[in-house]
């Protein structure tokens, strides 16, 4: 017995070596975890080991992130396929070209400037190749216009025999609502012929989107104008014939009012610059950006100091050209060129869009109202052919008797609809999921209809 306990005795480590394993142990289980805290938070901040001719080295990368609508599209770098969305990649800082595709939607392309230890973000709205065409109205329509807030669509019929169903109609252009309307029935009447000739009247949109003016040439005691409300059928439209005028002016000074505190919510340098060289268009509906057009040629000074990290700098334009169209997103201070120069565009002075604010003074002795069409009517103008999309990334233009969608940076102009439709006119659903305009495809024996082009 006692031979067996020496011998187990002898084979015991001692207390000082098996503290000396243990902290060695301890600190080889620390350097790794330090190393590879080390290696995780390098990677993070875009560092990359390579081989160069056979010698390593490391290199600082940037990221690019990727996303569209839909997902899982394919991504190409410089004509490789790489990816696929949505998906984040490291690339070593240069110039990238990027395309962004899927079975059955137009291709998507775009330079980027990928920087180090930045992220670049790619946001690809991708739009079919060949989009539904759903007609939303078995009626005739003769006008059709959007209120301010871009959210409601009025429209006038006068193609049925019954004057209950002749008159006018509102469609709010809700993510959720059904848009097929078939009448009276569908709820959407607000007027019909029973009282006057409404259903050949002008429509106005109030500028809170509350009301319609309704203004009648023809009408049975003669000319006459009538306020509408259109959140229910107005059984007896209300006469405002010889009140109209003061309406007018309250309306008109509404919209002015609006409109000073957009250019006065801008920063003080910001708003005397656009004052000398913008001709304001319209505001995104999210009202961070201003489409205009240039009133001169001009260089536009950076406003914000220092620049935000992560714009693609390669589609900035501060370089003004006259008459040529941009987008300066006031939050960023960021300036894009939509289209070369064209013809000055028609900004009416009160007409629900915004005035310029380069316009030319009214000599005291001319009315307003014709100095508005004066202006509206400058030689070579043409209407304005752009509307904002609901994501205020992307514009919607009619041109060439074309509807296009194209990137608030110029970018992307793709083609959504080349078949026939009626006066330009083209209107966004709120959520994107569609556009509506108003054609005859192209049968000239039939009156016009409203129909939705599907975009998803």
């Amino acid at each position: 017995m006692e031979k067996d306990t020496k011998i187990k005795d002898h084979h015991t480590p001692k207390p000082k070596k098996r503290i000396r394993r243990q902290i060695l142990t301890y600190l080889f289980v620390f350097a790794v975890l330090l190393t590879g805290t080390a290696i995780a938070v390098l990677y993070g901040s875009g560092f990359r080991l390579s081989l160069e001719q056979g010698t390593p080295s490391v290199s600082r990368t940037g990221i690019l992130h990727l996303t569209s609508i839909p997902t899982g599209a394919n991504v190409w770098i410089d004509d490789h396929l790489t990816t696929a969305t949505n998906n984040s990649i490291n690339l070593t800082p240069t110039k990238y070209k990027v395309t962004i595709g899927k079975d059955g939607y137009n291709s998507y392309y775009k330079d980027v400037q990928i920087q180090e230890e930045v992220v670049a973000n790619i946001e690809a709205l991708l739009f079919p190749k060949a989009p539904t065409l759903q007609s939303i109205s078995t009626l005739g329509v003769e006008e059709a216009t959007v209120d301010p807030s871009g959210t409601k669509l009025a429209f006038r019929i006068a193609s049925e025999s019954g004057i209950k169903k002749n008159g006018i109609y509102v469609l709010k252009m809700e993510p959720r609502a059904i848009p097929i309307l078939t009448g009276p029935g569908s709820g959407s009447q607000i007027v019909d012929d029973t009282v006057d000739n409404l259903s050949q009247a002008k429509i106005t949109w109030s500028p809170d989107g509350k009301q319609i003016l309704a203004s009648i040439t023809n009408g049975v005691a003669g000319p006459a104008e009538y306020l509408l409300n259109i959140e229910s059928f107005n059984d007896a439209p209300r006469d405002i014939t010889a009140t109209v005028t003061t309406l007018k002016e309250d309306w008109e000074n509404l919209e002015q009012e609006l409109f000073e505190a957009r250019i006065n919510s801008l920063k003080p340098k910001v708003r005397e610059y656009a004052k000398k060289n913008f001709k304001i268009i319209s505001w995104s509906p999210d009202e961070k950006k201003i489409l205009y057009q240039a009133s001169a040629n001009a260089e536009m000074p950076v406003f914000a100091t220092p620049r935000r990290i992560g714009n693609n700098w390669l589609y900035e334009r501060r370089d003004l050209t006259e008459n040529a169209i941009y987008v300066y997103n006031t939050t960023e201070d960021f300036n894009t060129r939509i289209i070369d120069t064209t013809n000055p565009i028609c900004l009416p002075n009160r007409s629900g869009i915004a005035p310029s604010v380069s316009e030319t003074p009214v000599p005291e002795e001319e009315d307003p109202a014709q100095a508005s069409e004066k202006i509206c009517q400058e030689k070579d103008s043409i209407e304005n052919p752009f509307t904002w999309f609901p994501d205020s990334d992307h514009l919607i233009y009619v041109n060439d008797r074309k509807i296009e969608i194209v990137e608030d940076d110029g970018a992307n102009l793709t083609t959504i609809f080349a078949g026939p439709f009626i006066k330009n006119f083209v209107a966004p659903w709120t959520d994107g999921s569609k556009l509506v305009i108003l054609t005859n495809l192209g049968n000239l024996n039939v009156l016009p209809t409203l129909y939705t082009i599907g975009l998803k």
